[in-house]
This record gives structure tokens, C-alpha cells and sequence, in this order.
């Protein structure tokens, strides 16, 4: 009939095969059935203070750049990457049949990206190598495959062996993973956004503004040297998440920005992307990043000095100009202007010197 579509629901390709055959026949699946309950979305407007985090939460989801937080227990830094995916665009069609295909393959449910929502995956710290790319006997899709199209959180940083991160590497920079063995070779996509989080020092009350650490400068330097520099290069925002104060925590005060507010500037800033280029910012790569990251000079000479300085990378560089970007779409300038580039130096934080 005109205007209607006839769809038949199955749990299994054998019941599918049974049914093409001739066999026992698949009933039409009916409109109006009880929804699947889907998973809550954490709300921005639950955090309280953390402006800058708040900001640079505002920048990765408009932009699809990568994040680290750091700073002392309890400061709020799970909590914020939580609220991440509440931020970011809804997965559009195709994204969703992607996503849906991956955890499909995994056995695990796929209502949740149907209905657009985007995967956030947050494995422990003890995961192995092969619990975040994938494979065993019968390859399988790993923690960052199950991330596609959405956010990776990998709380504790430091804390996961160092091999096990650096395998991460290359799905940063290529979208994918190759997963080879002996038998065969078996490629799952693995376009996920990092967000990780980690405590200054092995206590982790460095520089908290009290006395309590008590870790020697050899330590703390060992601890944060666990996470190498060509990853680091990777994550774009890096910034200190501070604790709050007793008066800041028992003190009253009014809801933040709810995660609808925010993600209302972060669509529009994505759309200009997708007019602009047809991509998000961190997909930009190089004549796209000379045509639309073109700077000044005095922006170019501010750039030119940093790198020369801090020693910068020529990655780290194309991920400054990336997130200043990204800024200047927030603000809604076609241009890039002196003060985009400041903001995104900031971002770089402390871990601009080891870039």
C-alpha cells in the first residue's frame, strides 16, 4: 500500500533464512510497542563552578577535540567527562548504522545508538591491550571500536600500562584499527574522541594549594613521564580541573549551564563547520588547515615564538590551530583571531613544555 511499509523484526539471521526459505514465516512488526529504556545522559547543570572545565567541555564537543584533565581527587573530573556526550551533535544516520554495526558484532544492545544517542566508554585501568583494540581468537571489536562516533574515557590515566596506551596512537590520527592474525585480518573503525583524566602525582594533592603531598619532585616527574609525549601531542585541551573550596561546596548557588544551552552553540558551531568544509575541525589536515586556519601576522609571530620556546611538535601545532578554530566558530568569526589563539595555547596548560 501507498504510504506504508511492510517490516519484519528478527533476532537472528537463522530466523531469517528459516523465513526466506519457506519455512515458519516472520510476523510483521507493529507500530506503537513499548520503547526501549534507554540510558540517561548526565546533565552539565549538575556541576558546580569549574568554569574553565565547563569551557573546554563546550570546545571538544563543538569541535570533536580530545581532552585531559588533571588535577586532585574529588575535583570533579569523571564528573565532567561524563556530561561530554550530552554536548555533542546527535549521531546522524549513517553514524548510527556504523555504531550499531560495531556493537552489534560485540552482542550488545543497539537502542541506544538507533535513537542517536552517542557511546561513552569507560574501561578500567587494568584493561588489557586486547580489551581496548580488539581481537582473540575470533576477533572482536575493542573498547575503542565501541567508542566509534562517540567518547573513550579513560579515567586514572597514568595507571594504564604504558603499552596498553600507546596503541591508541595510530586510531587517533587514521579513525581505525587493523586487527591481524595468523589466519586473517580484520579492520574495525575507531573514530572516537579521548577523554582521560588523571591526578598530578602519585597522591595526588600536588600544587592543591594545601600541604598535603608529600611525593618527592622524582616521583611526580616519573608518574606523569608514564604517559608519553607523542600521546600527549594527541590530546588537544589539556587543563587543570582545581578542587573546590568548602565555601564554593556548601555555599548555594544557582544551576549552571544545563547541557541543552550549551549544546544549542556547539550545533551551530558545528554547522558552520560542515558548510565551511564538510567535516569537523579535527579532521582538518594539511592544505584544508592552510586554507582555513589561515592567521595573521602578528598570530603567526605569537605561533612562531611558542613552538620555538616549548619546543612544540608540528603535530601539536595543527592541533592548536584546529581548537582555535573551533573558537573562532564558537564565536561566530570567519576568521582566527589573536585572541582564538591565546585561548587555545591555554589549553595546552602545563604540558605545553613537554609537546
Amino acid at each position: 500500500m501507498t504510504g506504508h511499509t511492510r517490516v519484519l523484526a528478527v533476532a537472528h539471521l537463522l530466523r531469517l533464512c528459516e523465513h526466506l526459505r519457506g519455512g515458519e514465516q516472520l510476523a510483521p512488526h507493529q507500530r506503537g510497542g513499548a520503547l526501549p529504556c534507554l540510558p540517561m545522559v548526565p546533565d552539565l547543570a549538575d556541576v558546580r563552578g569549574q568554569l574553565q572545565a565547563r569551557r573546554a567541555l563546550e570546545v571538544a564537543a563543538a569541535g570533536g577535540h580530545n581532552l585531559l584533565f588533571s588535577g586532585p581527587p574529588g575535583s570533579g573530573k569523571s564528573m565532567l567527562a561524563a556530561r561530554l556526550p550530552g554536548l555533542m551533535p546527535p549521531l546522524g544516520l549513517e553514524e548510527s548504522l556504523q555504531v550499531a554495526a560495531v556493537h552489534s558484532v560485540a552482542g550488545l544492545p543497539v537502542a541506544a545508538a538507533c535513537a542517536g544517542q552517542r557511546p561513552f566508554r569507560s574501561p578500567h585501568h587494568t584493561a588489557s591491550a586486547v580489551a581496548l583494540v580488539g581481537g582473540g581468537g575470533r576477533p572482536r571489536p575493542g573498547e575503542i571500536s565501541l567508542a566509534h562516533q562517540g567518547v573513550l574515557f579513560l579515567d586514572e590515566l597514568p595507571e594504564f600500562p604504558r603499552r596498553v596506551l600507546e596503541v591508541m596512537r595510530e586510531p587517533l590520527e587514521t579513525g581505525e584499527i587493523l586487527i591481524s592474525r595468523a589466519a586473517r585480518s580484520t579492520a574495525y573503525p575507531a573514530r572516537f574522541q579521548l577523554v582521560a583524566a588523571m591526578n598530578p602525582c602519585p597522591c595526588g594533592y600536588f600544587d592543591d594549594g594545601t600541604s598535603r603531598c608529600r611525593c618527592t619532585p622524582d616521583q611526580i616527574n616519573r608518574y606523569q613521564q608514564r604517559i608519553s609525549g607523542p600521546l600527549l601531542d594527541r590530546i588537544d585541551l589539556q587543563l587543570q580541573v582545581p578542587a573546590l573550596s568548602p565555601q564554593e561546596l556548601l555555599t548555594p548557588a544557582a544551576p549552571g549551564e544545563a547541557s541543552a544551552q550549551v549544546r544549542q552553540r556547539v550545533l551551530a558551531a558545528r554547522e558552520r563547520q560542515l558548510q565551511r568544509q564538510g567535516r569537523a575541525n579535527r579532521d582538518l589536515s594539511g592544505q584544508e588547515l592552510d586554507r582555513h586556519c589561515a592567521l595573521d601576522g602578528r598570530s603567526r609571530e605569537l605561533l612562531s615564538r611558542v613552538m620555538a620556546q616549548h619546543l612544540l611538535s608540528a603535530r601539536a601545532c595543527h592541533r592548536l590551530l584546529r581548537v582555535a578554530r573551533t573558537l573562532a566558530d564558537l564565536a561566530g568569526d570567519e576568521g582566527i583571531a589573536q585572541a582564538h589563539l591565546l585561548e587555545a595555547l591555554i589549553y595546552r596548560g602545563k604540558w605545553t613544555e613537554q609537546g
